[in-house]
């Protein structure tokens, strides 16, 4: 079966969303979906489940642990208050890895980031939820349909 790059990435976007909905992202292993186009001129790579290591798990950490993990800049008290928002609206789970399409991710950071003053969002962001090419996300986002409805969906969480 032959498809086009945008097929695949629209299939890697959606699919976060499927297995949210289907309540598969709670695995005991790491998701990861990697697409590779003909001759290797496009590599995108997307973390969907990341669940606490089996260490985390024994130890007991819960997600008010999981916050030491994060990024200064994304573990103060008003970013704290947007990720509870995040992960009520299912945009993110309890570990702060987003549950969303990769555009939809993207915005998220983008609007999280705006609220915050964080100066090198995509650094940031890009660190913690290991992807690379954020930017590109964002700008991608202007071309789908979608994106309109959920940047008035992230004013309304965010405020």
């Amino acid at each position: 079966m032959n498809i086009t790059d945008d097929e695949a990435l629209g299939f890697m976007d959606r699919l976060p969303e499927w297995l949210r909905q289907a309540d598969l992202t709670n695995f005991g292993s790491h998701i990861e979906v990697v697409y590779v186009s003909p001759g290797a001129q496009h590599v995108d790579k997307q973390y969907i489940a990341s669940p606490p290591s089996p260490l985390q798990k024994a130890r007991g950490v819960d997600s008010s642990e999981m916050s030491k993990s994060l990024p200064d800049e994304l573990a103060t008290d008003e970013a704290m208050i947007l990720w509870r928002k995040a992960q009520q609206a299912g945009y993110v789970n309890e570990h702060y890895q987003p549950l969303i399409s990769r555009t939809q991710a993207a915005l998220l950071a983008d609007a999280m980031a705006e609220r915050l003053d964080i100066k090198e969002k995509w650094k940031v962001f890009e660190a913690l939820w290991h992807r690379r090419n954020m930017h590109k996300d964002f700008y991608l986002a202007f071309g789908q349909q979608q994106t309109s409805d959920f940047q008035d969906e992230l004013k309304e969480l965010f405020g």
